[in-house]
Formats: structure tokens, sequence, C-alpha cells
């Protein structure tokens, strides 16, 4: 597909710094990008919304995953500039007013889904995203959800099981 017919072009600057307006967790926000920043990047060293890590950087690991318009997207794939007029939404927007945690983020405490906690953020954005599109999922639907997630202390069993307990919530 040609850059002319897809949904959202990516402009090609000039090698200087581009001005871009985001909407992330619900607050506009005006940037300055280089053509190369990636939006993992952008979200953390410029707005300071850390929860999304930068693990491998290849889209392998998953602990950057962000909702873009409302699907789970590895941000460290997505090109800052890509995001421009698009709706983010990151592990820190899902918390309340008060940084009370989602029922969702709260979830994954109860049943003890997390454990050294780098790959917990991309994990909550990954059940998030599914729990948007179909409230009631089954097993596999949730494996299937987090299988771009990966973790090594869990061993995924309390995973699954905090996104079925958000789902009987």
């Amino acid at each position: 597909m040609d850059t002319l017919s897809a949904p959202h072009p990516i402009p090609v600057p000039d090698g200087t710094d581009t001005e871009i307006r985001l909407e992330v967790n619900g607050r506009k926000h005006v940037v300055n990008v280089e053509a190369g920043d990636r939006l993992s990047s952008v979200l953390r060293r410029q707005l300071r919304l850390t929860g999304a890590k930068e693990g491998c950087l290849e889209g392998e690991c998953g602990s950057c995953t962000v909702l873009v318009d409302d699907m789970p997207v590895n941000s460290c794939l997505m090109l800052a500039i890509q995001a421009e007029g698009r709706r983010i939404t990151t592990v820190e927007g899902l918390s309340g007013p008060d940084g009370e945690l989602s029922s969702l983020q709260q979830a994954f405490v109860d049943s003890g889904a997390i454990q050294c906690g780098y790959c917990t953020p991309g994990m909550v954005m990954a059940a998030q995203g599914l729990l948007l599109h179909n409230p009631n999922p089954d097993e596999p639907e949730i494996r299937y959800a987090l299988a771009g997630n990966l973790c090594r202390c869990t061993g995924f069993q309390t995973i699954v099981e905090a996104v079925k307990a958000e789902t009987a919530r």
C-alpha cells in the first residue's frame, strides 16, 4: 500500500524537528520530534510517562505496549509522527484521578500477576486492549491476546488468572 492510500500517511520531514500533536491519556500535548523518534521514547523522555518500558526495541517483548485508538501497539515500533492525531493510552492513563489502580491493575495485584514488574505495564495494556473489544474472553482468547508479551517471572498463569478475575467483576 502506498503512503497516499494509507489511513495515516507518514510525513517525511526534511531532517529538522517536526512539531506534532498527541492526545495521551486524555490530555493534549505538543512535542517536537525527529523523523526516527519512536513513540516509546517520546512517551518516556518528553512526556515522562515511564510505564511503557523500552525492553528489546524490536517488538519482541511487549513491555512497551500502549493503546493507540484502543488497539494494543508496540510503541517501540511506532514512529512518534505516526501517532499524530491518534488517541494514546499508557498504563498511567488507567489509574484514577487520585492515583488509585484501575480494577484491571488491582486484579493483577490481587492475583499475584506481578513479580519484577518489568513486563506488567505491557501485559496490563494488552489485557486492557482485549477487554475493550471482548469483555468476556475465554482462556484461549486471553492467552492469544497476551502472546506478544514476554514474562520471565510469573509463568503467565497468574497473569491469565488476573484477566479472568477482571472479567468476573
